[in-house]
């Protein structure tokens, strides 16, 4: 199954500052990835399976933003709210639970895994995420899902809640494959969408999380920078499999 197509090239990967990477041995169990990158450059596919493959959690970050928004929206809390979205952020209760349909997401005991993905709720996620004070009010509660290893996926992991990660891979598509990415995706669960309004709101997500105070989208320094824009999703697993045992002396 290809992530994206149409463009020239193959997937890139490159050192973000092109030195050579040097082994360390955590154990498997606890090894820390942290997956930063733009929305639906294939973050969460990528954390999930690797996850799978090293037997380590993964721990989906942008679930628990969309979380503290479809709570703030069934409670009528607005996305500029910043007093009350930080107060709701400190009491959420969201856990991930594993079944046979793969990681589901609980909210106060309620299963939202398909609730936080609609159009909707989507929108919402980025404007609330943006404050400073939810992201304090958040920050300790990523920070403990992983403790213990995890591959963790977001756009801050590696500079701001995980910076001691033992691989940090930043992956990127052109704005043009994201927004097919999403398109099929909506198009597969009935929603009428179209494709150059998904292109401009993803641009203006891009804009958004890139220039914000607080913990901004940028890539970490000591990040390897993937490219999946013409990676299949086994192509794209194979490379960051490759990352990490180089990086963590994996066999």
């Amino acid at each position: 199954m290809a992530l994206g197509g149409g463009m020239e090239g193959r997937g890139r990967l490159v050192s973000s500052q092109g030195e050579k990477m040097e082994n360390q041995s955590p154990p498997l169990n606890r090894i820390k990835i942290a997956i930063d990158g733009p929305a639906g450059a294939g973050k969460s596919t990528l954390a999930r399976l690797l996850g799978g493959k090293l037997g380590i959690p993964y721990i989906d970050t942008g679930a628990i933003y969309r979380a503290l928004a479809l709570k703030a929206f069934r409670m009528g809390i607005s996305e500029d709210d910043e007093e009350n979205l930080a107060k709701l952020a400190k009491e959420l209760k969201i856990e991930f639970k594993r079944d046979d349909r793969g990681m589901r997401v609980y909210l106060d005991g309620e299963d939202v895994s398909e609730a936080i993905r609609t159009p909707e709720i989507t929108r919402l996620s980025s404007p609330v995420s943006k404050h400073p004070k939810v992201r304090e009010a958040l920050l300790e509660l990523q920070r403990k899902l992983a403790e213990n290893g995890g591959v963790m996926e977001g756009r801050d992991i590696g500079t701001v809640i995980l910076p001691d990660a033992d691989v940090k891979i930043f992956l990127t598509a052109s704005t043009k494959v994201r927004a097919m990415r999403r398109y099929l995706e909506l198009k597969e669960k009935g929603y009428e969408v179209n494709l150059e309004d998904l292109e401009r709101e993803i641009e203006e997500r891009d804009r958004r999380d890139s220039t914000r105070s607080i913990a901004p989208l940028r890539m970490a320094e000591d990040a390897i920078l993937l490219n999946t824009d013409n990676l299949t999703i086994e192509e794209m697993v194979e490379e960051a499999l490759r990352v990490i045992r180089e990086k963590c002396g994996i066999g």
